[in-house]
């Protein structure tokens, strides 16, 4: 089993959170998150980039505040990480910086705690 973490933009959740659910993977963590990429970037000059506005773009890089973002747990068994983070690009992508980042890292167990039932079959199988 695997645990993917995923940073997103706070207005693509609701999406990211439908499309995993319609690929029959509907149990997810959010967190909230703050962070930047490699640019530095604005909020206002990212909003007014995404609007396509040149100047925007051209400054974009110049500042070291850190976004507001939603962090995404699910711990998926080894055969879905493909499906899972296939779908989370899907819905993300607008190749734009600030799209986010996706890590898969490896998950030693899983316990249910209301039954106490441990392994890959308390975790989504679709």
């Amino acid at each position: 089993m695997k645990e993917i973490m995923a940073v997103v933009r706070l207005n693509k959740m609701n999406q990211t959170k439908k499309a995993l659910s319609e690929v029959g993977l509907p149990s997810i963590t959010a967190r909230d998150a703050l962070g930047r990429g490699k640019g530095l970037v604005d909020l206002a000059l990212l909003k007014g980039a995404e609007r396509g506005y040149e100047e925007a773009i051209s400054q974009l890089g110049q500042s070291q505040r850190l976004i507001p973002k939603r962090a995404l747990l699910i711990v998926v068994p080894d055969d879905l990480v493909e499906k899972t983070v296939k779908t989370i690009i899907q819905v993300n992508q607008t190749g734009k910086p600030g799209d986010g980042m996706i890590w898969v890292m490896p998950s030693a167990d899983a316990w249910r705690v209301r039954t106490g039932e441990h392994g890959d079959g308390v975790l989504d199988d679709v």
